[in-house]
């Protein structure tokens, strides 16, 4: 995608949306230079790739031989890829591929990662990278960086990086600098720094989609965009072979002054509240993740922890939450071991931001969580 045009385009799919949402299948049909998919011969991954503007993350079993693996791509109409789709590479480690436009003027760099070990369980949020294009018309220029993205490593030391919905506000406001974000590093955390997450408004173009906020949020997991339905932008969770038993952090918040709903308009009474919980849920070909509009209610969970006691405090505040199984659910020791179960660590500045409601300028500061297991 242009760097230039990067408003301009993206004003166009939201607007082509409203018009021909049954025509629009994913926002990558309108790239110039993107993977669209990636196959792996034989019976290697436990569950479908992950594609992200940069990445793709492919899940295995930890005792499989990566050595000689030769995956191909599927690319926008005309691009083409190096290495070659069906060369062998040694996927030990994280490989690079650079995909050229048709035109060749527009070049992307991504990251192919095999990914066996599980999450990281402990989060301290003071690793950040930043969201970058490089301008196509000029390499000496410096790419322009756009908004935050975190970070934490695993046991095994490789990187987990954290889902936000800021690609989603970036539509609307793509000059606000990285701290005006709805998720962004703060100073003066806990310990080190921090992770802050805002209500911010959307403006007009919003306000037009029936969406006139964004909840500062941090998950695991990755944000796609699908203009049709933003609730189903954000697809949550990792794999995770352990039983989880708790989370524990510090926060603190301000709810903003005035609640809204997707309409911008004011309900009277009502007040934000901030939102942090997990969710541990079964994987299956017809559920491979779930999104904005489930992760709560979705009948695959198996097991949720909540934190309960949410208050305004301006002062770091311990919080606590356990996981307790869901409905009677019990947990499968052989989905558990094959990487049947995906785990979701969520937290929003407004509960009800994934519906668009909330009060702008709410604001949660969230730092040293661990996630235990056994």
């Amino acid at each position: 995608m242009k760097v230039k045009g990067i408003t301009q385009i993206v004003l166009w799919l939201a607007c082509s949306a409203l018009l021909f949402s049954s025509c629009i299948k994913n926002e990558a049909e309108n790239a110039e230079a993107d993977i669209l998919t990636c196959v792996v011969s034989g019976d290697l991954l436990i569950r479908e790739p992950v594609i992200t503007n940069t990445e793709v993350k492919l899940y295995v079993n930890g005792w499989e031989d990566l050595t000689s693996v030769a995956p191909t791509f599927t690319l926008t109409e005309g691009a083409r890829i190096e290495p070659a789709n069906g060369t062998p590479r040694d996927f030990t480690t994280p490989q690079t591929y650079t995909v050229t436009s048709q035109d060749g003027q527009w070049k992307k760099t991504y990251t192919v990662s095999f990914i066996s070990e599980d999450l990281a369980t402990e989060y301290h949020f003071e690793n950040i990278k930043f969201y970058e294009y490089a301008d196509g018309d000029d390499p000496s220029v410096e790419p322009r960086r756009f908004f935050h993205i975190f970070y934490d490593q695993t046991l095994e030391g490789k990187e987990m990086t954290w889902g936000s919905g800021n690609a989603g506000f970036m539509i609307t406001n793509s000059t606000a600098p990285a701290t005006d974000y709805p998720t962004s590093q703060a100073e003066d955390g806990y310990e080190g720094k921090c992770a802050k997450l805002v209500t911010r408004s959307t403006g007009s173009f919003g306000i037009l989609m029936r969406a006139p906020l964004a909840a500062g949020n941090l998950f695991i997991g990755d944000f796609q965009i699908n203009l049709t339905d933003m609730a189903k932008s954000t697809h949550f969770g990792a794999p995770f072979r352990k039983v989880p038993q708790a989370i524990d952090g510090y926060y603190k918040y301000k709810a903003g002054e005035k609640y809204i709903n997707k309409n911008n308009a004011e309900v009277p009474g009502k007040k934000d509240i901030f939102d942090i919980y997990a969710v541990m849920y079964e994987v299956t070909d017809d559920v491979p993740y779930l999104d904005g509009t489930n992760i709560k209610t979705h009948e695959n969970i198996i097991m949720m922890a909540q934190v309960e006691d949410r208050r305004e405090t301006d002062d770091w505040t311990h919080f606590f939450a356990k996981f307790k199984l869901q409905d009677g659910k019990v947990i499968d020791e052989d989905k558990l071991r094959n990487g049947k179960y995906n785990l979701a660590i969520v937290m929003s500045s407004s509960a009800e931001g994934a519906y668009f409601n909330g009060a702008v300028g709410s604001t949660l500061y969230v730092d040293e969580v661990n996630l235990y297991y056994e």
